[in-house]
């Protein structure tokens, strides 16, 4: 029975994950902030879930990982869906800082301590969402479309990494496009808006696969490369 690991189970893609790999009969180590979101989900399978409160902005945050993948009996998959962005067109300090902090910090926290992990064990499968936004640099979302761009290049590096290295680890970096989740709630109204659901099915689907970049959906799998056919001196122009 194959072990998964998820952080940022509580809500949007991360919990449509976790209920995909539920009905599928495996082992869960659930986490977030809030533990009580996720006790719905461990009332289906008792037996099979286990739950943690896990802030990947804290210290602690890789011994509380450590804890999780005791109490579920090791790790096959490791499944990073925790992540925060807002946009910020007047560039208001809270709002860069924080982005940087769950983004960038967290995301290099939790993500090592896996790989780390998986390095000991001998194998394993590192997954996380990132985003289209890290395509080019997005001026109403410096912080959001910055700090996902760090985290296309940092998968990219540590499977060089892993390669250099002779370690049997796997990488899946996914990158949605605009989901209906609650990270963008609010009055904007995002085009091209993709559900959870869908989301979580081709998620799902690329780690069977082993796919090592995914763009979801067939939608931005056409718009972002030509966003990067854009040249710079024209895309400080553009107006977002």
């Amino acid at each position: 029975m194959k072990r998964v690991v998820i952080i940022g189970a509580s809500s949007g893609m991360g919990l449509e994950v976790a209920r995909l790999y539920l009905a599928r009969g495996y082992r869960l180590g659930i986490a977030a902030r809030r533990e009580d979101r996720l006790l719905a989900l461990k009332r289906e399978a008792s037996d099979r879930v286990a739950t943690a409160m896990i802030d990947v902005t804290s210290e602690d945050a890789p011994q509380r990982l450590r804890s999780l993948i005791g109490e579920l009996g090791g790790m096959d998959v490791f499944f990073y869906s925790s992540g925060i962005g807002k946009q910020n067109r007047t560039l208001t300090p809270d709002i860069e800082i924080n982005t940087m902090k769950t983004n960038a910090l967290g995301f290099t926290r939790m993500i090592g301590e896996a790989y780390r992990y998986f390095a000991e064990q001998g194998k394993g499968h590192i997954a996380a969402i990132t985003s289209i936004a890290g395509t080019k640099g997005l001026g109403p979302a410096p912080s959001y479309s910055a700090t996902k761009a760090m985290q296309n290049v940092y998968l990219e590096a540590l499977e060089q990494q892993v390669n250099a290295r002779g370690l049997d680890i796997r990488f899946t970096d996914i990158r949605p496009g605009f989901v209906n989740t609650d990270l963008l709630s609010g009055d904007f109204r995002y085009p091209m808006m993709l559900k959870p659901d869908r989301v979580a099915r081709q998620i799902v689907k690329a780690i069977d696969h082993h796919r090592h970049v995914i763009v979801v959906d067939w939608k931005y799998r056409i718009l972002t490369p030509l966003w990067k056919l854009v040249p710079r001196p024209l895309w400080r122009h553009f107006k977002l």
